[in-house]
């Protein structure tokens, strides 16, 4: 068992905590960034990669890139190791790995882009680092008790800050969609100072002591997963899989269906995703004081109906506000697995425990493109498309059948205990 004192107790100061949800929150506005610029920036890969001469050659075009996407997604699974390095080598160890992951593919995007092919190939590294969500774990391990989903939320607030939509999409349309990439490399270069500063959580030294200062190796790591692990890890797996497969359809073709399919314009397609993103921080913020005041199975029921409802509305009517909608209601299914999965397991194997869960998630950006490529191939109007990434979040409801914790409240030693 993990020790019996608190984050608040082993002496982590106020401004402290305020600084690691500010930098970890930095660190996932450049994972958000990078998640969700894609939108606005696929029609430009599109025209580039493929020069379709009219909308059937674009449709062909987006089953295509859907599939090469999900045949390149076989990337992202190297993920875990990403987790295991924060468990064996420490969680700021385990943070600059992350950062210059994301942030040295970015760049050289930029420049080494000359076919699709390779694009694919940085592109997968970058989302293979974004897909950790290793930086909600310091939060989670210093936050106090009563506090931490709100504390992990802010994380997710700041990182949800549609920065991506107020001026990635400005970037993209002054210098092109290569730079909607390339500008994260410059944030990385600031992050990396700033997480020199950065502590290592009290809990992870006093799990480092507890095997006597031993290496964690990545099969011994797997061989401490218990039984209590192995069930939150499936739990946990199907909700993020399910989320995964459903998100991944919603940002990657979004501004092809509004700009290509209902004839939007740029300019009015930038509106639409901006009102989408700014949702997002108040979706966080909400969710930040329901997870503390509800619970956490309660805003992962309310996350997953709104995201039905949204996307299957979407798909019926074509309004932008659905859309949006969408927006609000998966951000607050992210902001549960975000929380959940930093305070359901040990502190010993958290990162691994949490790796195992994002690796067999991310079998999601493999199926989802595939998906997306028989969708879109079935409705060209992608009617359809959006209906069956709505009925997909139906599925998280039915981990609830097994009963998870509800964690509100409690400490980490709680939770250990009454797992």
């Amino acid at each position: 068992m993990e020790g019996s004192v608190s984050s608040s107790e082993q002496g982590v100061s106020k401004r402290y905590m305020i600084f690691l949800v500010v930098v970890m929150g930095l660190v996932s506005q450049m994972d958000s960034w990078l998640s969700l610029i894609e939108t606005k920036a696929l029609p430009g890969i599109i025209t580039e990669f493929w020069a379709p001469v009219d909308e059937a050659a674009r449709a062909v075009a987006r089953s295509e890139f859907a599939f090469l996407q999900g045949v390149f997604g076989i990337i992202v699974f190297g993920v875990f190791f990403i987790a295991w390095f924060a468990d064996a080598y420490g969680r700021r160890a385990g943070i600059m790995v992350l950062v210059l992951t994301m942030g040295i593919p970015s760049i050289l995007i930029v420049f080494l882009s000359i076919n699709v092919y390779i694009f694919l190939l940085l592109y997968s590294v970058v989302i293979m680092a974004t897909t950790s969500n290793l930086w909600e774990v310091p939060v989670s391990e210093e936050a106090p008790a009563k506090s931490r989903g709100l504390y992990g939320s802010i994380a997710f607030l700041i990182g949800v800050i549609p920065l991506y939509a107020i001026l990635g999409t400005r970037i993209i349309d002054s210098f092109g969609w290569v730079w909607g990439y390339g500008v994260m490399f410059f944030l990385m270069l600031i992050l990396m100072v700033l997480l020199y500063f950065m502590k290592e959580p009290q809990r992870w030294k006093d799990s480092v002591e507890a095997r006597q200062n031993l290496r964690l190796g990545v099969m011994q790591a797997l061989r401490k997963l218990r039984k209590e692990d192995r069930k939150y890890i499936i739990i946990a797996t199907i909700v993020y899989l399910a989320w995964t497969i459903s998100f991944k359809m919603a940002t990657t073709f979004g501004g092809e269906y509004f700009v290509q399919v209902l004839n939007y314009t740029d300019d009015e397609f930038n509106s639409i995703l901006t009102i989408a993103g700014l949702l997002l921080p108040v979706s966080a913020l909400i969710s930040g004081i329901l997870l503390d005041k509800g619970g956490r199975n309660l805003v992962l029921v309310l996350g997953s109906l709104g995201s039905v409802v949204s996307l299957a509305a979407l798909g019926l009517t074509g309004l932008p506000i659905t859309y949006q909608l969408a927006y609000f209601f998966m951000a607050m299914v992210l902001a549960w697995i975000y929380v959940y999965l930093a305070e359901i397991f040990t502190t010993e194997v958290r990162s691994t425990s949490i790796g195992v869960c994002v690796t067999g998630a991310r079998l999601g950006y493999v199926v989802g493109p595939l998906l997306s490529s028989l969708l879109i191939s079935m409705f060209p109007v992608m009617d359809g498309f959006w209906i069956v990434a709505g009925v997909l979040m139906l599925i998280p409801l039915f981990t609830l059948l097994a009963r998870p914790l509800e964690t509100k409240g409690k400490t980490l030693e709680e939770i250990e205990v009454e797992r």
